[in-house]
């Protein structure tokens, strides 16, 4: 890759990191692109040399955060045994949201969202994130692997609300 382009990756994967940051600690209505600059340290034009819309840069965070997560499982899926999946499937959602917070809270936001690509973002992450855990907790022969599948979709959701809200306890066993 030339140094221009290299260059022009990194200043995308700069502008998305930034964006996270944002649109997690405010929100996405209430962030502005000139809000992202200046957390990226470059101007707002800047911004739609890559994104055409603040709405595509939405897009693009929850692309990278959805590509986290199921880069994250596949590892889990194509390494762990059968009697381990689950445990380690939780842990490395664990890991995830003690790393990636912002990613999760960006997560949690866009759900509430109305634009119609944002939802469609959102479902086809959801969908994908539950496919591979049904697909893995059947291949791994676990009893009522639909059940199981939305419980542990159920609890990683109780696990966000538990790291926005700073309440632990509702993850005590």
């Amino acid at each position: 890759m030339a140094k221009s382009e290299t260059t022009s990756v990194n200043r995308k994967t700069e502008i998305i990191s930034a964006a996270i940051e944002v649109f997690a600690e405010i929100g996405y209505y209430r962030a502005t692109t000139a809000q992202v600059a200046t957390r990226a340290k470059i101007s707002q034009p800047y911004i739609f040399r890559f994104f055409s819309t603040k709405e595509a840069l939405l897009l693009a965070a929850l692309e990278v955060s959805w590509a986290r997560v199921i880069e994250s499982f596949r590892k889990v899926v194509d390494s762990a045994s059968p009697e381990q999946l689950e445990s380690d499937l939780i842990r490395a959602y664990s890991d995830i949201l003690n790393s990636y917070q912002n990613e999760m809270l960006l997560q949690m936001q866009a759900q509430t969202i109305q634009e119609e690509a944002i939802r469609e973002a959102m479902r086809h992450g959801f969908g994908e994130v539950r496919g591979m855990v049904l697909d893995a907790f059947r291949a791994a022969e676990i009893s009522n692997p639909e059940e199981r599948t939305l419980l542990f979709l159920a609890r990683g959701m109780l696990c966000n609300i538990s790291a926005a809200l700073n309440m632990p306890e509702l993850m005590e066993i």
